[in-house]
């Protein structure tokens, strides 16, 4: 379904200040938080993703990837195009030219080209594993590039969070095979698309942004056909229907990783990233035969327990 119209009214969202941590405040009569509010957002993203990621995953490789990624592409384009009209907003900002927005587009285009060709030939288990190292990265740059006071806490934190990873993962050999690399090219993808995506412009709005970033997915789709192992074939019924979904909840989840971006301090909603593993290794369990053991279940609780810790540390 398209996102409520309560979060299409404004073109500008609220939006926090990295001021050593006291971005964090109420905005009076109980309002939630800046940090707060994003958390929820990257929550709700994260859950929305993993099912994405599933309905992806169920159609992929039995339809070519990229014949997959290209109607997921249309149909998450066509209902922000939609978004975007009804709220009376121009569908291309003027400011889509300026660097932030075309670094952002590009590493967009990384994100959703290796992560597509990793879900189809990685087991969602191990893809999931190693997006959660985006966090990691996505703080470093909140660090590095955006100034943004990140103290030995939140470090801390998130390093517990990549432990529980590492738990997960085992890394092996085996973790350096082609598909493991995929994944790897399109969490840094994603991760530099999150940090571009906190300085991006703020006149540009959330419809837009999800215009620009669905376009997207359509390019790497048309990247990916002359690579398809088998060639194009009309979808079935139930594929269509599938991928189509799959368009729909990607486009709402993305509206809400947006807002979450948005919201208050990157280093501190960041962490809610894992509670998209946790979605993604139920459905691995119960739709695709994947059975974690108390290695994968252990990792889980640390990356839940970092991401709780961070944002009571944030106050």
């Amino acid at each position: 379904m398209p996102p409520p119209r309560c979060w299409q009214s404004s073109a500008v969202t609220d939006r926090g200040h990295s001021d050593g941590g006291h971005s964090d405040r109420g905005h009076g009569g109980g309002a939630l938080s800046g940090n707060t509010l994003g958390a929820l957002f990257m929550c709700a993203s994260m859950f929305l993703f993993a099912v994405e990621d599933a309905l992806f995953k169920s159609v992929a490789p039995a339809l070519p990837p990229g014949e997959a990624t290209l109607i997921f592409g249309i149909t998450a384009t066509a209902l922000y195009i939609v978004v975007t009209l009804r709220a009376r907003e121009p569908l291309l900002h003027p400011a889509i030219l300026r660097p932030t927005l075309i670094a952002r587009t590009s590493f967009e285009i990384v994100g959703r080209l290796f992560f597509a060709l990793a879900l189809a030939y990685t087991p969602l288990s191990v893809t999931s594993s190693i997006l959660q190292a985006a966090p990691l990265v996505v703080t470093a740059g909140a660090a590095l590039l955006l100034k943004e006071r990140v103290g030995p806490a939140r470090w801390t934190a998130m390093a517990v969070g990549f432990v529980g990873v590492l738990l997960i993962l085992r890394p092996t050999p085996e973790a350096f095979r082609i598909d493991a690399l995929l994944a790897v090219a399109g969490m840094v993808g994603f991760a530099m698309r999150d940090l571009f995506t906190r300085a991006s412009p703020p006149a540009v709005s959330a419809n837009q942004l999800g215009v620009i970033g669905c376009s997207v997915i359509i390019v790497a789709g048309l990247v990916m056909l002359p690579f398809d192992p088998a060639p194009l074939r009309v979808p079935r019924a139930g594929e269509l229907v599938r991928l189509v979904l799959t368009g729909l909840v990607g486009a709402t989840g993305y509206f809400a990783l947006t807002k979450a971006m948005r919201a208050g301090d990157v280093s501190v909603i960041a962490p809610f990233r894992y509670s998209r593993l946790l979605v993604a290794l139920g459905f691995a369990f119960v739709f695709f035969g994947e059975r974690p053991d108390l290695w994968t279940l252990a990792g889980g609780l640390l990356i839940v327990t970092s991401g709780i810790y961070t944002l009571i540390r944030s106050r």
